[in-house]
């Protein structure tokens, strides 16, 4: 069991496409007979692409002039001095559309333009998504259909007009859990109704192989950036690097760059929702069990008989019953390790953020920022980055009780 273990955290290491699109026992291609051949196509057009230099170059040109990459690591004194830690913020907020979403709305939308489709079609939640893929469809010249659950469209409205006035299509989802779940079935329905002219630009770490690989190879570039920053600033690695995780792609990218260094520990923290008995929560990994969601084995929230559970968390884009596969085999294999925080805790660092530091969080980031805090309790003096994956702008009628929680 110790080589198994040993030799699976080796492949993560190197991080080359898993073969049989497997992290371990997760992950996989469960689709449609219609999506076989496309996700086949896309997985050889991907790793094609990625290894190409002609295509690293243009896409890392794209990052510094379109992105705005490197984003910063900002220091972060006013929380280090009231949780007794040396704290940084990798600050996602900063990228062009306000979140790390867009590292890989570009890189897809990139792909998609090599493949030759006529249009793309995405699925948004907290509404950062489908801003980016309107933003990158934008940027490649293809038009863009983005898929919003009516509950999510309510409270991340300025996440909704900013996708219109970016070109984008918006179709509202009315049936099932109304939220990101939903607008993900809505998605991969309009995507198998013409596989071959539509590209499905998925905006996570999950879903049917190839995209947790390639998702997570386009949000790489935060860790990488985050782990030379760190070097660069003199003192050597963080002891901890600490990001929310939905789906996971933002956590990923962090991780990405220190899962070769055993000496940083890797904490994700999920939304532990109200946090009362019995009250519906996004904790994928820490409550779920496996089954399949969205084309892959992952942990999820289900019940006895396979049904998915209702979720719950105050910020949208971690309101989600499953998880990236890869995550899953992190948190099996030891290197990684993940908590969860509740609403209450999430907005409380948020108001924190906010006052020390001059900077409005996300509500996803948030629960970043809540976790770390807890961490730094019982580490005193440790050096902590943690993954700011988003501003909180959009979250402004939730924070003024304009638009309920729920």
């Amino acid at each position: 069991m110790t080589m198994t273990k040993n030799s699976l955290l080796a492949e993560l290491i190197e991080g080359a496409p898993p073969s049989d699109g497997r992290f371990g026992p997760y992950g996989g291609r469960f689709v449609p007979e219609t999506l076989m051949a496309v996700l086949q196509r896309l997985e050889r057009k991907s790793i094609e692409l990625l290894a190409d230099s002609g295509f690293k170059a243009e896409l890392k040109a794209e990052q510094r002039d379109f992105i705005g990459r490197p984003t910063a690591l900002s220091p972060a004194p006013g929380l280090g001095e009231r949780w007794g830690a040396e704290v940084y913020l990798k600050r996602e907020d900063l990228c062009h559309t306000g979140a790390h979403k867009i590292n890989n709305a570009l890189g897809q939308a990139l792909i998609a333009k090599r493949l030759g489709v006529s249009r793309i079609v995405a699925e948004t939640g907290a509404g950062q998504h489908g801003v980016a893929t309107a933003a990158a469809a934008a940027r490649v010249g293809l038009p863009c259909t983005v898929y919003m659950g009516v509950i999510d469209a309510r409270r991340q409205k300025p996440n909704l007009e900013r996708m219109k006035l970016l070109g984008a299509k918006v179709i509202l989802v009315e049936t099932g859990d109304q939220t990101l779940r939903s607008a993900i079935d809505e998605a991969m329905r309009d995507w198998v109704s013409d596989p071959d002219g539509t590209y499905y630009l998925l905006g996570s770490v999950v879903g049917p192989h190839p995209y947790p690989w390639m998702v997570r190879e386009f949000q790489s570039v935060i860790g990488h950036e985050a782990r030379n920053q760190m070097i660069a600033r003199g003192g050597g690695l963080p002891d901890v690097a600490v990001a929310c995780v939905g789906g996971g792609s933002n956590a990923i990218g962090l991780f990405r760059g220190f899962v070769g260094d055993p000496e940083v520990e890797l904490l994700g923290i999920e939304a532990g929702g109200r946090g009362g008995d019995g009250d519906p929560h996004s904790a994928t990994l820490g409550k779920g069990s496996p089954g399949v969601l969205h084309g892959a084995m992952t942990p999820l929230l289900q019940d006895a008989h396979g049904q998915i559970e209702d979720t719950h968390s105050i910020a949208p884009g971690l309101d989600y019953p499953g998880v990236g596969p890869e995550h899953a085999l992190l948190r099996d294999l030891g290197r990684a390790r993940y908590e969860s925080v509740t609403d209450d805790d999430a907005l409380d660092a948020l108001h924190e953020c906010s006052s020390a530091e001059g900077i409005l969080p996300a509500l996803e980031s948030s629960h970043a920022l809540a976790g770390a805090k807890r961490w730094a309790a019982s580490h005193p003096g440790a050096r902590i980055v943690v993954g700011l994956s988003g501003r909180g702008d959009k979250d402004i009628q939730l924070l003024t009780g304009e638009v309920p929680h729920d």
